[in-house]
């Protein structure tokens, strides 16, 4: 079946990361029309396919606005993909409840947020589309196994998981004309990955940056990191009709991590 996006609006958060920038620019070259949205837009960001909207993700009025923007500009909405999150590197002894309730609010509420603001235009746009709208919510492995200093986001990322299954059945039973999934990266080649080496370095788990560099490699059995394209090709596939019988799925895309 087709991957052809021509005529679909979709949005992508944290459209400024690796991830998300190459989410985009696949969704953008299958036709669709892209709104990329992020925290904020420095001057000097490098470029990004789609419309640039600012947007924080906690922040209900601002969806709201968003949406609001989205109908009056575009008149619909085919595709969200929920994919604006943070990291949390840090012993469970040293995380703050501040720590923890700013991951849950990025990597939970914010796709929470999502889902509900954009549901009115995805209802509407899912009944004359082939295989339905499609909400894609960017999870992790870490929300499939747990990991040492980062029960916050491994927490979160299961949240993630289980909100996209919950979501899935329950529009299923109401006769919504949305699919709703989940893709699970392992780790990826992007500054947050890069950061995410640095904290675990810090911590004194890793002696350098290039011994915790081998060993995130050495977790993933293809014996490298991702490349943000390998899992915007996924996004896509979900995005798009020829993933119209994928419902409540999670897609693992981690380089043999999880087969272990």
């Amino acid at each position: 079946m087709s991957q052809d996006l021509s005529g679909a609006v979709a949005l992508v958060t944290g459209a400024g990361g690796g991830i998300g920038r190459a989410i985009c620019t696949a969704l953008s070259n299958a036709g669709a029309h892209v709104v990329a949205a992020d925290r904020q837009w420095p001057a000097d960001a490098a470029p990004v396919a789609g419309e640039k909207a600012v947007l924080d993700v906690r922040d209900g009025d601002a969806w709201s606005t968003l949406m609001r923007d989205i109908r009056k500009r575009h008149g619909r909405l085919d595709v969200l993909v929920n994919n604006a999150g943070i990291p949390l590197v840090a012993s469970i002894a040293e995380t703050t409840l501040d720590q923890w309730r700013l991951c849950q609010a990025v990597n939970v509420e914010g796709t929470l947020l999502g889902i509900q603001a954009a549901l009115p235009l995805l209802r509407e746009a899912g009944a004359d589309r082939p295989g339905g709208a499609s909400i894609i919510n960017i999870s992790s492995v870490g929300g499939l196994r747990g990991a040492p200093f980062n029960a916050a986001y491994c927490t979160s990322k299961a949240a993630v998981l289980m909100l996209t299954k919950s979501a899935a059945l329950e529009f299923c039973a109401l006769g919504y004309p949305i699919r709703v999934n989940s893709v699970h990266p392992g780790a990826v080649g992007t500054a947050m990955i890069e950061d995410i080496i640095n904290r675990y370095v810090e911590l004194g788990s890793m002696a350098s940056v290039e011994q915790a560099t081998q060993a995130v490699n050495a977790m993933h059995p293809i014996g490298r990191q991702a490349k943000p394209e390998e899992i915007a090709a996924g996004v896509l596939f979900l995005a798009s009709p020829a993933s119209s019988y994928m419902v409540g799925s999670e897609l693992v895309i981690d380089g043999g991590y999880t087969a272990r």
